[in-house]
């Protein structure tokens, strides 16, 4: 008997001039980040993507989401607390997510997605940053039983790019990971027929997003004292950008302070594959589908 493929909807939560600046900056907006990981994490899935910030009723209903096997959802800029448009309507796709019962997996903004449509809250980080790589991330109690972190050590660093955090997880919530700066670094949610599984870091991002990324929020980064000047953002730029070329050189390891959880592809993305086999294929099974 033949098998279907999996069917993954990529919700892209960028709005539209944000989804166009990181095309011009590393050639491809944060969905088609995603979409290039399932190919290689899920060989033969097929994957859609949309972009329910730009228009109302840009998502499917309940029931043509319910035929999907799981639901990504991508970072993105916006600021969850503002009501803008944009901001309720991802909301909204959200909660349509959860109606349906398809498994979720978010990072970084859609942790922050999941967590407002499920009752919960995002603030901002004020003057707290996290800008390249989130450090010494540990698992709770329930994190180190839980399947999302699989494969993940006691303490580890991940690509991370974020001004905003999640300030209070909806009841029923579960939280999944810390770390000094960050409190909510993993969680999962379940809101009404549906689960979610996020995690507040990118492990859908290579060092060369990382790198692109550092340029893109120079300003930012030399505002709120990280580094001194844009030349000095450039230089932590470059070297991570020649750690992605090179990701086995000792050296730029040790100037970065990184080891192989954020510098193997198969590890920093352990995440991702965790969903798809913890939860996605089981999820398929006891819905009957072939």
């Amino acid at each position: 008997m033949l098998t279907r493929p999996l069917q993954f909807l990529i919700a892209e939560c960028e709005p539209p001039a944000a989804r166009d600046k990181r095309r011009h900056s590393v050639g491809r907006s944060s969905g088609e980040t995603y979409e290039a990981l399932l190919a290689h994490v899920a060989p033969g899935a097929e994957c859609v993507r949309i972009t329910p910030t730009d228009h109302a009723r840009e998502h499917p209903p309940s029931a043509e989401l319910a035929g999907y096997d799981g639901v990504f959802l991508t970072g993105s800029p916006l600021h969850l607390y503002e009501d803008k448009p944009e901001c309720r309507r991802v909301v909204e796709m959200m909660r349509a997510v959860f109606e349906s019962g398809t498994p979720a997996f978010g990072s970084c903004a859609g942790l922050q997605v999941a967590t407002v449509a499920a009752g919960g809250s995002v603030r901002s980080m004020q003057d707290r940053r996290e800008a390249g790589f989130a450090r010494r991330i540990f698992p709770t109690e329930a994190g180190r039983r839980h399947p999302l972190l699989a494969g993940r050590p006691l303490a580890f660093d991940a690509p991370a790019i974020h001004t905003d955090e999640v300030e209070a997880l909806p009841p029923g919530a579960t939280l999944l990971a810390s770390n000094r700066l960050t409190e909510v670094q993993a969680a999962e949610i379940r809101y009404g027929a549906g689960i979610f599984w996020g995690v507040q870091y990118h492990p859908e991002i290579s060092l060369y997003e990382v790198a692109a990324a550092l340029r893109r929020q120079s300003d930012d980064l030399v505002e709120h004292k990280l580094a001194e000047d844009a030349d000095a953002v450039e230089g932590q730029a470059a070297l991570v950008e020649a750690l992605h070329d090179a990701p086995g050189r000792r050296d730029l390891k040790w100037r970065l302070g990184l080891d192989d959880q954020v510098t193997d592809a198969e590890l920093r993305s352990v995440e991702i594959r965790n969903f798809i086999d913890r939860l996605v294929r089981p999820t398929r099974s006891q819905r009957g589908r072939g």
